[in-house]
């Protein structure tokens, strides 16, 4: 088995596979690549390792035995963000969903080849380290060409007229602003927006979102994107990326 090029940076993952043929590979994959690796062949043992090691990354086997790995998803989600890529023999789109809803952030589709794990795992890692230039809190006030928004005033701005929007059109506005570019599920955007409380249906985001849509549409300089399967986005017009539709 040749042994593939290290990452230039040594990180912790957790690999979750009851098969021992597909864990090992893993291992000595990841390994190679300069990853310190620990394993688990159940999700049961997978969840005690996982926050007790507290990896950087967690390589989960949807189909395992005893607890699934959405059963996992949903059991880490309560206590820990670390990234999560969900390794599934099915090809049914809305496992994929449902496993990014459930907090996963990526998926590989079996079978594998270790040049995709390696590249996906890097990409996740890349995503999910602090960005130095990203703000340490959300700023007072953010401005685009004509456009602006005072969260102190609670006052939005557009060509030299205010915008009316509800409070939490504000709320939800302002959320996507302070992270542009960065893709939020809905689940997301109903706990930093809307609170923990909130007990109602998701489907609330994608109403508040077409109202956005409909008072900003053509006319200021960013858009709101549906990024398919997984929840949505705002760039700067233009910016527009990859794997995106806008309903």
């Amino acid at each position: 088995m040749s042994r593939p090029a290290g990452n230039g940076g040594a990180g912790r993952v957790l690999v979750v596979e009851d098969d021992e043929g597909i864990r090992e590979m893993l291992k000595y994959n990841l390994s190679s690549a300069g990853f310190s690796v620990q394993e688990a062949r159940d999700g049961a043992a997978g969840l005690r390792t996982a926050r007790t090691a507290r990896p950087d990354l967690i390589l989960l086997d949807l189909m395992l035995p005893g607890m699934s790995g959405f059963d996992f998803c949903r059991a880490l989600r309560k206590s820990s963000r670390v990234p999560i890529i969900m390794i599934t023999a099915k090809d049914a789109e809305v496992d994929k969903i449902v496993g990014l809803e459930l907090g996963a952030d990526d998926y590989i589709t079996k079978p594998f080849s270790i040049r995709e794990v390696l590249a996906r795992v890097n990409a996740v890692l890349r995503r999910a380290a602090p960005d130095a230039n990203e703000p340490k809190s959300i700023p007072e006030r953010d401005s685009i060409g004509d456009f602006s928004i005072d969260r102190a005033a609670r006052r939005v701005v557009l060509d030299g007229r205010d915008v009316k929007l509800t409070a939490r059109e504000f709320d939800l506005l302002s959320y996507l602003l302070a992270f542009p570019r960065r893709v939020h599920t809905r689940d997301v955007l109903l706990e930093n927006v809307w609170g923990h409380e909130f007990s109602g249906d998701r489907k609330t985001v994608d109403v508040h979102i077409r109202w956005l849509r409909e008072k900003f549409a053509g006319v200021a300089p960013f858009e709101i994107v549906t990024v398919r399967g997984i929840g949505y986005r705002l760039d700067r017009t233009g910016e527009a990326a990859d794997l995106t539709e806008t309903t």
